[in-house]
């Protein structure tokens, strides 16, 4: 009986994970999903950084962060430089319009959290939030 409610939450999280990816990709006015955000945020929070170390933080391959960073300096969301230590090295910076588009990710994000968690008391969301804090807790617990 576990295993099976177990299967039934794995189901139901990834319905409504699907379900907030599509609205939010319909609400979006960019071309682009959540790893062009992600790789977005990181630039907005630390700057500057080669290809090689955004792709190593987001657990991208070299490959998928080069697709991701050719398309983000196509719709002058980042900017590309050469690294002046090393030639081969490719940075990215984000630009003023990819602040905005953050800005504007994070907004619609907001947005749909709130009314997916609008159906919840203020009981039940403590209660959620105790329970992905336990997760969390024995997630970091496992990974030292």
């Amino acid at each position: 009986m576990r295993e099976t409610n177990i299967f039934k939450l794995i189901h139901a999280i990834e319905q409504i994970n699907n379900e907030n990816i599509i609205r939010f990709t319909k609400a979006f006015p960019y071309p682009l999903g959540i790893s062009p955000i992600l790789v977005l945020a990181e630039l907005n929070s630390n700057g500057f950084q080669k290809q090689v170390e955004l792709a190593n933080t987001l657990g991208y391959t070299n490959g998928a962060m080069t697709n991701i960073a050719t398309k983000l300096v196509h719709l002058g969301l980042a900017e590309k430089s050469s690294d002046e230590h090393d030639r081969r090295a490719t940075k990215l910076k984000i630009t003023p319009a990819g602040e905005k588009a953050l800005s504007e990710a994070q907004t619609i994000g907001k947005e749909l959290f709130m009314q997916h968690f609008e159906v919840l008391t203020e009981e039940e969301i403590n209660q959620y939030l105790s329970i992905q804090e336990k997760l969390l807790k024995h997630k970091d617990k496992k990974t030292t």
